[in-house]
């Protein structure tokens, strides 16, 4: 007797920049998703771009315009398309200000059909950014304007959190995108800690971890020298961790950060907390370049990207490496079945 068990939602797989190698990555991935294991995945964008995209790369790639509702059905047989014009003939390598409409329009559809329960988690292409703000653009990058999208949605303030996720580490950046020089003026103690319980909740619900446990490194090198290289470290960092442990989450630190990515070192946490871009990045490309995964947490849905750019430079020369998109589809698949969160 056939089963009457409902098909799993695809994911919703976002175009990112079509000049850059978005588009190249979903076609092979999707002829590899037997080898790799794939879940389904519509892809959310221009399906001519798709079409002289394959041909370039010498694939044979059918391809099915539908909604995500039939995605998971046709995705056997087809790469399942939610068509969405990119605006102008586009040319792999070539990225150029008329897509930007069609780029940000294909995030939008992607966050309303995670949000409208259609597709149970969103996948990011790469985007570049220098294109949109010349189309007036507002947001300093995609997770912001993730969190813009989801506040609108739900009607709640959303503060999201980057997360790089590899085989050998979970890193979080308390700061970002910004210099160096600011980055002790921008830090404080409700900053980490807001940062740290939205890790510790998202690693509970969706990683599947039951009591998450973070280490959560110094600002100075050996984390201040009890104030003799910096007072950051015991006048801002140590408060935060005191609050998270009463409020029983397995926080300790601040700890000096050269000493907290070795083997030994890295089995006694699930994620490290670090002050500042670089000092959570470096080590997680290090330990897992090609097979390390952005993750936003902190939002009403689940978001995975690879972590690399459009690469317009190899663009439709098949050459472009597809591991990390098939570690962020299997991981937002993976997340998808361990959340415990009622769906928005």
């Amino acid at each position: 007797m056939p089963s009457s068990a409902p098909r799993p939602l695809p994911l919703a797989l976002t175009q990112g920049d079509p000049a850059g190698i978005g588009p190249d990555l979903a076609l092979v991935a999707w002829t590899k998703r037997k080898e790799y294991g794939l879940p389904p995945f519509v892809y959310v964008g221009d399906p001519d771009v798709l079409t002289i995209r394959a041909r370039l790369l010498d694939l044979e790639v059918p391809l099915a315009e539908t909604g995500a509702e039939a995605a998971t059905g046709a995705f056997a047989e087809a790469l399942p398309v939610l068509s969405l014009p990119a605006g102008i003939d586009v040319v792999a390598g070539q990225p150029h200000i008329g897509t930007a409409r069609s780029t940000i329009a294909s995030i939008e559809t992607a966050v309303e059909l995670a949000v409208s329960g259609k597709a149970s988690a969103v996948v990011t292409s790469p985007i570049a950014k220098a294109v949109l703000y010349e189309a007036g653009f507002q947001f300093p990058g995609h997770t912001e304007f993730l969190a813009d999208l989801a506040a609108r949605a739900t009607g709640e303030r959303v503060m999201p959190v980057m997360m790089l996720a590899g085989p050998k580490l979970r890193a979080v950046p308390v700061t970002i995108h910004i210099p160096l020089r600011d980055v002790a003026d921008k830090l404080s103690e409700e900053l980490i800690f807001d940062t740290c319980r939205i890790a510790a909740k998202d690693l509970r619900e969706r990683f599947g971890i039951a009591s998450p446990r973070l280490a959560v490194s110094g600002l100075n090198p050996h984390a201040g020298e009890g104030g003799a290289i910096g007072r950051e470290d015991q006048d801002i960092i140590h408060p935060a961790i005191s609050r998270l442990r009463a409020e029983g989450i397995d926080a300790f630190g601040p700890l000096p950060a050269d000493t907290m990515f070795h083997d030994e070192a890295r089995a006694r946490y699930d994620v490290a907390v670090c002050m500042y871009h670089d000092q959570a990045l470096i080590p997680a490309k290090a330990l897992g370049f090609d097979d390390t995964v952005n993750v936003t947490l902190g939002l009403p849905f689940i978001r995975t990207s690879p972590d690399h750019g459009t690469a317009f430079g190899i663009a439709g020369q098949g050459v472009a490496r597809e591991t990390s998109l098939v570690t962020a589809l299997k991981l937002a698949s993976q997340l998808a079945g361990h959340a415990r969160v009622a769906p928005v």
